[in-house]
């Protein structure tokens, strides 16, 4: 269909719920009908493959729009939450409570009605108030942005809503009416990184002037202990705070309700990651510092591509959207990972001191980083069978000039090669130090186990970062939010995991990847796309060559990298970090434990004392398998399972019902289509006999539905189980050390 015969035909074919409704609207492929539930996981499978759906035989101007429509949809919907987040905020949280008393009162963003019972699940927060303890730091957020006030949140209640209804009208603009044409949709130029560093490098910069003229004052007169009630409007109090004009510094900062006056501004001074003292958190003028180079490195950065032209050697990447597509989730995933390490750094006020949200936001992080470099992983493979060509006839095809895609097709034996083997020495390795050490723990022989107290396996590049970037024990009030962490034969071990998981992952990704279009096997793979079935006659053997088979292996390879990470964290800071400091090295021995050494604390209004952690064991028990086992997972556990009654009890469940998830899972990933076939058959046949014949006709799994559903309810059975135990254990701890 022609571009202007298409504008005629847009009010017709896409504004209209009538012609919606027809069978095969959306794809042709699916134009003969649900007879069968074949047809119903072939939707679930195709739904967002706009290119696959082949829309009336429809052009890259109208998958363009598509695209274009649904992420501004998606962007309505971010929208949409963050409205709900701050409208919550301001009408069912306890945020002013808060503010009043930061350290003793705990965050919460709603309470559970008595209906049968369920008011239970709310706890004591503080200042004689209930409800549920909310672990996603948003009010440590909206304090660092300076909203101190009930009418700031009604105003981003306001302004996110307008966002989410602007995004909805340009994906029905985009889509149904504005339909421009197809040369609009290559300008690929306006799409290059050095455009888009440049609008980052000021949005960057622009948050660095919110924070130096609103976030900053705002902390320093709650630092101070300024009713928030009393707090200026921002322009009000600029004059005053920067003594900017007639005012004088010797005015001070703003007085308090009783008339105190205090300096409202944090000094900036100190090394790099200095801790202000009030909030446990990174001071804001360094963070503001932060921004501002980010926003100049950017910016400059982006003209690094006026001089080095990459186009001619990976044009590719340019010219399609599934491979723009892999290297921007690649980034994405990377940074979030990267901000899951920052967590430590306490960023937000009040942030390190609240043990349930750190882990919390490591966690989340950590499990999106991971999912979206799997879909990276996915897009470039897309992106060589669907936009890669070798033809250097055709100008049409993207073959030309992609000399860096073709070096690395070329050289793709040893690309896999390198990474098999050093995944599987990493492996050997690795596990053969753990497998050593339980059988010399179950033999009686600790003197020959790997650990610090026998056969040392020391870390020394890491000791010594550690012991150029460590700090001294720095302490808000009575918790620990920061110290210098010590490495061991214990960290030494599990890197070495850490480095055989993702090396693994690693591998999977780019083997599917570089193997997307031929292989030894099958030579001609490129005609059979991304996902094509393994099982039925003609197909033997061609299970697991797939690029979709390659993803599906990623992502159990993704959960077992991510999980070692987020149980190594987590097990480490309540080791060696996070505890109680008693200058007097008297704890309660019933919630916590001691550390056997002293620390030199040098800290405002702390001396030399003991450091009360939560679990000192990490060095001892992480060394074997078995540890892992019973002193992490089995012990941990114990406050989750013992959930019931109290209110975490809403973990308990979820932790139970996430293992049935879970648990349900393998009855799809250990079981061939034949096990189906004869379940499906046996259902069939008794309905025939009992004369319910059903009008769709049921159809077994084949390997490929059986794989996809089996993997979505491993990760989120898996995710949901961590989870819980994860959050279960680590407020009943923190809350035993308030």
């Amino acid at each position: 269909i022609r571009h202007e015969d298409f504008n005629k035909q847009s009010d017709k074919r896409f504004c209209s719920a009538k012609y919606w409704s027809l069978i095969g609207h959306f794809s042709r492929v699916f134009s003969k009908g649900p007879y069968t539930t074949t047809w119903i996981w072939d939707i679930h499978s195709s739904s967002h493959d706009f290119e696959f759906h082949d829309l009336h035989n429809s052009s890259v101007a109208t998958v363009a729009r598509k695209v274009l429509a649904s992420n501004l949809a998606h962007q309505s919907l971010v929208f949409f939450w963050l409205s709900f987040l701050a409208w919550n905020g301001s009408y069912y949280s306890n945020y002013w409570s808060w503010l009043k008393d930061e350290k003793h009162c705990l965050p919460s963003v709603g309470k559970v009605w008595s209906i049968v019972g369920q008011d239970l699940l709310n706890s004591d927060v503080g200042l004689y108030q209930q409800g549920i303890y909310t672990t996603s730091g948003l009010f440590q957020l909206w304090r660092a942005q300076g909203i101190v006030d009930i009418l700031h949140l009604k105003y981003t209640v306001v302004l996110s809503f307008f966002g989410c209804v602007v995004s909805l009208c340009g994906s029905f603009v985009s889509m149904h009416l504005s339909l421009p044409h197809t040369a609009y949709y290559k300008k690929y130029r306006s799409m290059q990184t050095h455009k888009l560093a440049i609008l980052y490098g000021l949005g960057s910069i622009s948050w660095c002037g919110h924070m130096t003229h609103i976030s900053i004052p705002i902390n320093a007169c709650l630092d101070e202990g300024v009713d928030s009630s009393l707090i200026p409007r921002p322009a009000a109090m600029l004059t005053r705070f920067y003594n900017i004009g007639a005012f004088s510094s010797a005015s001070g900062a703003f007085s308090s309700a009783s008339g105190a006056s205090s300096s409202a501004f944090s000094s900036a001074s100190g090394g790099l990651g200095s801790l202000n003292p009030h909030t446990g958190g990174i001071l804001m003028e360094q963070i503001a510092d932060h921004h501002c180079l980010v926003g100049i490195v950017f910016i400059f950065g982006s003209l690094i591509t006026l001089f080095v032209d990459f186009r001619k050697s990976m044009s590719v990447s340019i010219s399609s959207w599934h491979g723009q597509l892999a290297i921007n989730l690649a980034f994405t995933g990377s940074l979030s990972i990267a901000y899951a390490n920052l967590v430590y750094l306490s960023v937000y006020p009040f942030c390190s001191s609240d043990y349930p949200t750190v882990i919390c936001l490591f966690s989340h992080h950590q499990w999106i980083g991971g999912l979206l470099i799997v879909g990276a992983g996915s897009h470039a493979s897309i992106c060589l069978i669907r936009d890669y060509n070798y033809n250097y006839n055709n100008v049409n095809t993207l073959g030309r000039g992609n000399i860096g895609v073709e070096l690395i097709l070329a050289h793709r034996d040893v690309i896999i090669s390198h990474l098999v083997w050093a995944s599987v020495s990493l492996g050997l390795h690795s596990y053969g130090l753990y497998i050593h050490n339980d059988t010399m723990q179950a033999l009686g022989r600790p003197q020959d186990i790997f650990t610090d107290n026998s056969i040392c396996l020391r870390p020394v590049f890491g000791c010594f970062i550690s012991r150029f970037l460590g700090s001294d024990v720095e302490v808000l009030e009575t918790k620990v939010v920061r110290t210098a962490l010590q490495l061991g034969t214990a960290d030494f071990l599990v890197h070495h995991i850490h480095a055989f998981t993702i090396h693994t992952t690693v591998l999977i990704l780019v083997k599917g990847l570089l193997f997307s279009r031929s292989s030894r096997l099958v030579a001609d793979k490129l005609e059979l796309g991304f996902r094509y079935p393994c099982d039925g006659p003609g197909r033997g053997g061609t299970c697991q060559i797939s690029p979709w088979d390659h993803i599906y292996l990623a992502v159990f390879w993704m959960y077992n990298s991510i999980s070692i990470v987020i149980f190594h964290y987590f097990w480490k800071m309540q080791s060696d970090v996070w505890g109680i400091f008693k200058e007097d090295g008297v704890g309660n021995s019933e919630n916590i434990s001691f550390q056997n050494s002293t620390a030199g604390v040098e800290e405002v209004g702390v001396g030399v004392g003991k450091i009360a952690h939560i679990q000192p064991d990490f060095s001892v028990n992480s060394v074997t398998i078995n540890g892992w086992l019973r002193n992490f997972l089995w012990s941990g556990s114990a406050q989750v399972l013992q959930s019931y009654g109290t209110p975490l009890a809403g973990y308990g469940l979820i932790f139970l019902w996430a293992h049935f998830l879970w648990a349900f899972s393998l009855m799809f990933l250990f079981s061939g289509r034949g096990y189906w076939q004869e379940l499906i058959e046996s259902i069939v046949w008794a309905h025939h006999k009992l004369w319910i014949i059903p009008r769709i006709q049921p159809r077994a799994l084949s390997i490929t539905h059986g794989r996809a559903v089996g993997l979505v309810h491993f990760i989120l059975g898996g995710i949901g189980c961590t989870w819980s135990f994860f959050i279960a254990r680590i407020i009943a701890v923190s809350c035993s050390l308030s």
